[in-house]
């Protein structure tokens, strides 16, 4: 047993007979894979198998191009481009996700020229999308925002790749607080649960990756939160960063259009309708729109214009107006 991971809101364990499946799973866990002592307590179970055999179809009914389904179960050869081929069963306590490394020559030859792209995607395929998946099946949705503990409140933060959103986010931890994660997360239109990922960072030390990034742990991070407010960024050409009151459809917008931009699930949209459609578990589609509605229905909601000057206190803003709900 590789470990257990508290992921999403989901626990999912991973084993893997592949040495170096084994090394990327513990990279991207950031530290949080822990012994899996009660492997039971998962929801989500993730095996990499050493065989290069494909998953036996025979009699299977085929779905689409390179997926097949039979009571329930799905196969999926080269799943997102990944270069592993996945079997999926599910039962009433949880999902089996069952992986062999059989990449087609090109997708083997860009693992090993494309290094930073293709241990994203393999994170993505193996530890994410699962529990992105089975969370679905709880009434939750994928969102690309994160909430933290600022001072006295709690924001849910959420802008388009490349705004600030994480540099505003690890402000807030240097200065004390606590957040959810960096990128990914679940919601239910309540509360927030974080997907495990490291932070990828200007000047970090870890791994190099795209945009001139490297990856760190993140520290004093929480599985889950419950925001009192929802804090959509935005960038300005003024020196100094403004925090003003802005309409729930507008906060709407951002948290849905931002979730269907982001690169990090520009797989997973195709990924969780396969797997819906092959086994009859699960919603047609994620439910980000309603999740992102009752969200900005629910809180108040304010936009941030980041200014031109490095350095922005969420804190300090969110002090001079009225945030509770």
């Amino acid at each position: 047993m590789t470990g257990i991971l508290d992921t999403g809101g989901e626990g999912l364990s991973i084993v893997s007979e592949l040495g170096w499946v084994r090394e990327l799973a513990m990279e991207g866990a950031a530290g949080e894979l822990r012994p899996a002592h009660r492997p039971c307590s998962a929801s989500v179970h993730v095996r990499v198998e050493s065989s290069t055999s494909a998953f036996d179809t025979q009699g299977w009914e085929v779905l689409t191009r390179g997926a097949w389904r039979r009571n329930g179960e799905a196969v999926i050869q080269n799943v997102c481009t990944a270069g592993f081929d996945l079997h999926l069963q599910c039962s009433p306590l949880g999902a089996e996700f069952t992986y062999r490394w059989r990449p087609p020559a090109r997708d083997r030859a860009a693992a090993h020229v494309l290094r930073s792209r293709f241990h994203l995607l393999a994170r993505s395929v193996l530890l994410q999308y699962p529990a992105l998946w089975w969370a679905g099946t709880r009434g939750r949705a994928p969102l690309h925002a994160s909430a933290c503990v600022a001072a006295g409140s709690t924001p849910l933060l959420t802008a388009p790749s490349g705004i600030g959103r994480s540099t505003v986010v690890l402000s807030e931890i240097a200065a004390g607080g606590h957040a959810t994660g960096d990128n990914l997360a679940v919601g239910d239109g309540k509360a927030l649960w974080g997907l495990v990922e490291p932070l990828r960072v200007e000047g970090g030390s870890g791994r190099r990756m795209p945009h001139g990034r490297n990856e760190v742990p993140m520290p004093n991070r929480l599985p889950a939160l419950v925001p009192d407010s929802l804090v959509v960024l935005a960038r300005g050409a003024s020196e100094r960063a403004s925090l003003v009151r802005c309409d729930s459809e507008t906060a709407r917008r951002s948290l849905v259009t931002s979730t269907y931009m982001a690169g990090e699930l520009r797989r997973y949209w195709s990924f969780a309708a396969t797997l819906s459609a092959a086994t009859g578990v699960g919603p047609a589609h994620p439910t980000v729109t309603d999740v992102a509605t009752t969200f900005a229905e629910s809180l108040p909601c304010f936009l941030l214009t980041l200014g031109c000057a490095p350095g922005v206190s969420l804190r300090e803003l969110l002090s001079t107006v009225e945030v509770a709900a």
